[in-house]
């Protein structure tokens, strides 16, 4: 497997994982359905749960359209890094901390 062929793979696993993780994260009664929740706090949910789909499905989508394979590779590794980076900054919000299930 040559080097582009590889990084193309890794980037669209992560994407794969981008896109489907949060469901596999949060549809469930810690989340979604926590009766404990705000209705903001289940907005919010929802936003970061649909914005890891349509990120990880439209870096798919440059990664594998027929175009310049150069810029469909770094379209699609900007957009795979995205939703990783903004988990990353939300350590930084007063109060935040990681989940430690």
């Amino acid at each position: 497997m040559s080097r582009k062929s590889l990084g193309r793979a890794l980037i669209s696993l992560t994407s794969l994982v981008t896109a489907v993780g949060p469901y596999r994260a949060d549809w469930n009664e810690t989340h979604v359905y926590n009766p404990a929740w705000p209705p903001h706090a289940k907005f919010h949910n929802g936003q970061t749960m649909s914005l890891g789909l349509a990120l990880g499905a439209t870096s798919l989508w440059q990664l594998w359209r027929p175009s310049s394979a150069r810029a469909g590779l770094d379209a699609g590794a900007a957009l795979a890094s995205l939703y990783w980076l903004t988990q990353i900054s939300a350590l930084a919000y007063p109060g935040s901390r990681a989940p430690t299930r």
